[in-house]
């Protein structure tokens, strides 16, 4: 009896036993289940990227096949530009061929540098400024290579710059000067100072930036003869000849219709006559050098309004005459000018002159058949006499305006010269 409730016992031990076996293994199947489960998702979502990955390399693939296309037919346009280039490059080899052997090459080695730049120094009046343009432009167009033009605007005036800005045959500068002007005397005119500094300026610009070796300089009220570009190319000559003479000027102060007749006459001056002159790098040194001046004026200023407030215009510069002949100064010998000989060359003119003295020296001269010589004791004494012919009477530094060796010339309403003559100079002209 004991033996079967052993027997009991050892079976109920072992299905207890054999239970727990079943649970325990149901519970790893189903681990391992969830570990597949797991490990299955991920291997899904890393095929997901890696597809989404493919998809994105594909699409770049195709994007690179479509711009390869691009670029090869870039390439093909290239090559048929190169390729028609190659033979425009032939065809204008073939014609620089041409024209060396019919003598080309020749006229170009025979270029030369410019003879002098063009300065229009300018601020604010640009109606004035496009005057003058068109003057210089009607002449200059043929010699522009010998005279290339420039436009200095003192300023920012809007109108100027743009007028400037607008022509293609010119070069625009700009001078910006906001430091105070300090007067040496009361009473001077600022604006003066300011157009010195402007002045000086462009003159650096062009010598020592651009190199120029001579430069001419006009203001923005001004129109040029018919001849201007000419007479200044064979005053350069004289100017690099002749150490004496600091400039060659376009102006004569007594000008006027009335006192002038010879448009091939020039004459030497110890007056600077501004207004149109040429200047070249290397005439530092102001002390005792002379000017070379037209009788009859190569231009013409029209600026009624400007910085000297209308200051002698109706008087002296409405009537000033303009050359309006074309003198072919290259065939002209101007070796009379040259300081050694002008100074004999002048003095035989006034020795030829007849002396007269007296009050109403202008109604003895009117009288008279041809030159005359009239003698003048100083400043007070001139100014009287200039009075009675209508002539400048103003004085600088001691100098009457265009007087040479204190000699001013003129004509007197015909041919006729009237030479007023300094206390000393016939002593200077060793008359």
């Amino acid at each position: 009896m004991r033996t079967n409730n052993n027997n009991i016992n050892n079976f109920r031990w072992w299905s207890c036993d054999h239970r727990y076996l079943l649970i325990v293994a149901a519970l790893t199947f189903i681990y391992i289940q969830m570990r597949l489960f797991a490990t299955q998702s991920q291997h899904a979502d890393r095929l997901a990227a890696a597809i989404d990955a493919e998809n994105h390399c594909t699409g770049q693939m195709r994007s690179l096949i479509d711009q390869i296309s691009l670029q090869q037919g870039r390439i093909t346009a290239l090559e048929k530009d190169m390729k028609r280039q190659s033979q425009e490059c032939q065809h204008l080899r073939s014609l620089v061929q041409d024209l060396e052997s019919k003598g080309m090459q020749k006229l170009i080695s025979n270029t030369q540098a410019p003879v002098a730049a063009v300065v229009v120094m300018a601020c604010s009046r640009a109606d004035y400024l496009k005057k003058t343009i068109q003057s210089i432009l009607k002449y200059q167009t043929s010699v522009a290579l010998k005279f290339p033009i420039f436009i200095s605007q003192d300023g920012s005036h809007p109108d100027v710059k743009r007028l400037a800005l607008s022509y293609d045959q010119l070069t625009y500068m700009q001078h910006l000067d906001y430091e105070p002007v300090h007067t040496e005397r009361p009473g001077e005119i600022i604006a003066y100072y300011k157009i010195a500094r402007h002045y000086k300026w462009a003159l650096d610009q062009l010598f020592y930036k651009h190199n120029f070796s001579r430069v001419i300089i006009l203001e923005d009220d001004m129109e040029i003869a018919i001849d201007f570009f000419d007479y200044f190319e064979a005053g350069a000559i004289l100017l690099d000849s002749d150490k004496s003479i600091m400039a060659i000027s376009s102006w004569n102060d007594n000008g006027q219709k009335q006192f002038v007749k010879d448009p091939y006459a020039l004459l030497r001056s110890d007056f600077f006559p501004g207004l149109g002159w040429m200047l070249s790098k290397l005439k530092e040194n102001h002390k005792g050098r002379q000017f070379v001046r037209p009788e009859i004026c190569r231009t013409y200023n029209f600026g009624e309004h400007g910085s000297s407030l209308g200051q002698f215009f109706n008087q002296y510069l409405a009537p000033i005459k303009l050359n309006d002949v074309q003198v072919d100064w290259k065939s002209m010998d101007l070796s009379y000018l040259m300081e050694d000989k002008y100074l004999k060359h002048f003095a035989e003119m006034v020795k030829k002159a007849e002396l007269i003295h007296g009050a109403d020296v202008a109604l003895k001269a009117n009288s008279m058949s041809g030159d005359v010589c009239i003698q003048y004791r100083d400043q007070l004494h001139f100014e009287e006499i200039a009075r009675q012919f209508g002539i400048f009477e103003e004085w600088k530094d001691g100098v009457p305006r265009t007087a040479y060796k204190g000699v001013v010339v003129f004509r007197y309403q015909t041919s006729r010269r009237v030479f007023l003559v300094g206390p000393n100079s016939f002593q200077l002209l060793g008359i």
